[in-house]
């Protein structure tokens, strides 16, 4: 495998590599997502500190373009760096594999390095390597990138002229299955964080870089805030377990702690969102109405990582709003968060921009919603421009003993009074999500699917009058996550997850009174079982990790792309000798004294109220549901006080400042 060589000097800029790419282009599918020049990219001269040295950034979130461009993280940090006049940051994404081969190929000069989408100059060249991972799936991308980019894939073997390669995301909160592959980790809100290493990285270079690539790195991590860990030794006991993780350097911190932004008011980004070239997943502006989730559901890691709920207020959100909409021509506006009807003053927010964009061409909208936080007011306001689409709910559990279980306390009259509110007001289909593979859960529990989705059909038919009422059951493996009360739990094996799923499919093909009315989507169970390894998996886990990344392994995520066999054969080899295995990783239990991966990185949460919300979850004869500390009291998880934040929600009172729409 031929790999791309730059070498980068502080006194020229890299060429472009445009000139060698674009006669290149015709030949693969898709071209225009390898071209940049988005409507509101920025652009901007190498050396463009007007005084002092440049910090550069080429930031990645590692999937294809489509994909990557609209990622709400990515596009903030490139916004937010690109404000400061001493900092370049430019993206990069996935190259699919035809691009990939005639990268790798290149041309009389030699291969095509990895290349920056905005001015089409070399990863290699910047100081900065910032990949952002939502999943851990998108792991062999990253290698990939760093192969294309001729950066040694070890941390161990980089030298002053690699750039520091750096992940976040929610899937860095356990980086250790890449610990051997990235300089550095940032756990949580990244925004202040970037700015802060800017800095770091500023005055270590307007120093000479003194110390070289190890003394920059100290100084990162000396500030709690980066975890680096080549700082830290992993041991291992005889039963195969962690031993422990011990700082092997003066002055690096036993553990590492997330990052917090709060006053989201401050940081009203994007401001200038980006407009793509071709097709993406997700052709909407979005805004961010409040960040974090105390709801308490067990199984979520997203929730329980990004505590305490912060909201923007309701001036903020009107005026990102039309703000975003200005500058990027976009239609339609999603406002976003886990729960997004929860946002204490959602109904005042509907109202105002549904008020302020009457008879626009512009819609709004609202992801997945609980079904407790349902109202035909909210939903109502959301189409007032006469744009309908389904309406989204996920239960979750698919008995009411499994939501008890997972701590999303939605009854089914809860679930079947919503959906008629909503069916006699108009719509016509619903989508449910459902999990499969959850703690103690029974084949029963997902049969009980099918009977709440004939439910949905009946009652829907009944207040509406009409035959046409659309259910599609959308159902995903549980995977266990880190920071979670679930952490500890045995991941359902694949077989169980698609026999389980067949039998729960063959039971709604059955009913000829409402199979045509429901639509069944799920995946095989594989693809979670790998997910499973990755996201609970140490140090040792990387060898599996390149092992597949060297026999091809790309678009781990794409289930087109993805091969199970591929992963299990790396496994097998990779963990040989270690006395772990596959299944050690993702079916076996853990229990309160082992050493988990991810201990030493601390998201806030106490470890013993996370173990006794576990224990609650699996014991039959408790029947304890934690409220939502945003209107009950505390309930001691632990981050307010460790963190040193506080619960940042209203209502303010406030109404949204009257615009004329032109």
């Amino acid at each position: 495998m031929s790999t791309p060589t730059f070498v980068s000097t502080s006194s020229a800029a890299p060429e472009s590599v445009f000139a060698r790419l674009e006669p290149k282009l015709p030949s693969v599918q898709k071209p225009i997502q390898y071209v940049g020049g988005e409507l509101n990219s920025t652009l901007k001269e190498w050396d463009c500190a007007p005084d002092g040295p440049t910090v550069r950034w080429a930031l990645m979130y590692p999937d294809a373009y489509e994909v990557g461009l609209p990622n709400q993280g990515v596009q903030i940090l490139y916004e937010v760096l690109n404000e400061r006049d001493w900092i370049v940051a430019e993206r990069t994404y996935a190259v699919w594999p035809d691009l990939e081969q005639i990268m790798r190929e290149g041309d009389s000069q030699g291969p095509i390095p990895q290349f920056t989408v905005d001015a089409h100059r070399p990863v290699k060249a910047f100081d900065l390597f910032g990949l952002s991972f939502s999943t851990e799936l998108g792991y062999t991308n990253m290698l990939n990138a760093l192969s294309l980019a001729g950066i040694p894939l070890h941390a161990v073997d980089r030298t002053e002229d690699d750039p520091i390669v750096l992940a976040g995301g929610h899937a860095a909160f356990n980086p250790e299955p890449i610990a051997d592959f990235i300089d550095a980790a940032v756990l949580g809100d990244g925004e202040e964080i970037v700015l802060k290493i800017s800095e770091v990285l500023r005055e270590w270079k307007g120093q000479g870089e003194p110390g070289g690539r190890d003394e920059v790195l100290a100084r990162l991590a000396a500030s709690g805030g980066v975890y680096v860990p080549k700082f830290y030794d992993v041991s291992y006991g005889a039963d195969g377990a962690i031993a422990a993780v011990v700082p092997n350097r003066p002055g690096v911190p036993d553990r590492i702690r997330k990052h917090t932004l709060m006053d989201l008011d401050a940081w009203p980004y994007p401001a200038r969102p980006l407009v793509p070239l071709a097709e993406t997943v997700h052709e909407r502006f979005s805004v961010e109405i409040f960040r974090g989730c105390t709801r308490g559901c067990r199984f979520c890691q997203a929730g329980m990582i990004t505590r305490p709920v912060r909201e923007r207020s309701i001036e903020t959100i009107g005026a990102m709003v039309e703000n975003g909409i200005r500058s990027s021509g976009f239609e339609e506006v999603g406002l976003l968060s886990l729960s997004s009807a929860d946002h204490t003053e959602i109904a005042e927010v509907a109202k105002g921009l549904a008020d302020r964009y009457e008879g626009s061409n512009v819609s709004l909208s609202l992801p997945s919603t609980r079904v407790d936080a349902f109202n035909i007011s909210l939903a109502n306001e959301f189409s007032r421009n006469g744009r309908r689409s389904g309406l989204t709910f996920a239960p979750e559990g698919g008995s009411e003993r499994m939501r008890k279980v997972i701590n999303k306390m939605v009854t089914e009259e809860d679930l079947i009074r919503t959906v008629a509110a909503a069916f006699s007001h108009g719509w016509r289909q619903v989508k449910l999500y459902f999990m499969c593979g959850l703690p103690t859960e029974t084949d029963e529990d997902v049969l009980e699917i099918a009977d709440l989705a004939r439910k949905v059909i009946a009652k829907g038919r009944e207040v509406s009058g009409r035959n046409d009422i659309r259910c599609t059951v959308s159902i995903g493996g549980f995977v266990p996550k880190p920071h979670t009360p679930f952490q500890w739990a045995a991941q359902l094996d694949h077989e169980t997850t698609d026999l389980r799923l067949k039998k729960l499919r063959d039971l709604v093909r059955e009913d000829k009174k409402f199979a045509r009315a429901i639509g069944f989507r799920y995946h095989d169970g594989k693809p979670g079982t790998i997910e499973g390894l990755l996201s609970r998996g140490d140090r040792r886990v990387g060898a599996v990790i390149e092992a597949v990344w060297r026999d091809g392994g790309r678009f781990d995520g794409w289930s087109e792309h993805f091969s199970y066999d591929r992963w299990l054969t790396a496994a097998t080899e990779a963990l040989s000798g270690t006395g772990v295995d596959l299944d050690w990783y993702t079916v076996r239990e853990r229990g309160y004294d082992e050493v988990l991966p991810w201990d030493h990185l601390d998201s806030g949460l106490d470890k013993d109220w996370l173990w006794a919300d576990w224990e609650d979850a699996i014991d039959p004869s408790t029947d304890v549901e934690v409220e939502d500390c945003r209107w009950t009291p505390c309930y001691d998880c632990g981050v307010c006080p460790e963190m040193n934040t506080e619960i940042q929600i209203g209502p303010t009172g406030h109404t949204l400042l009257p615009l004329s729409v032109l």
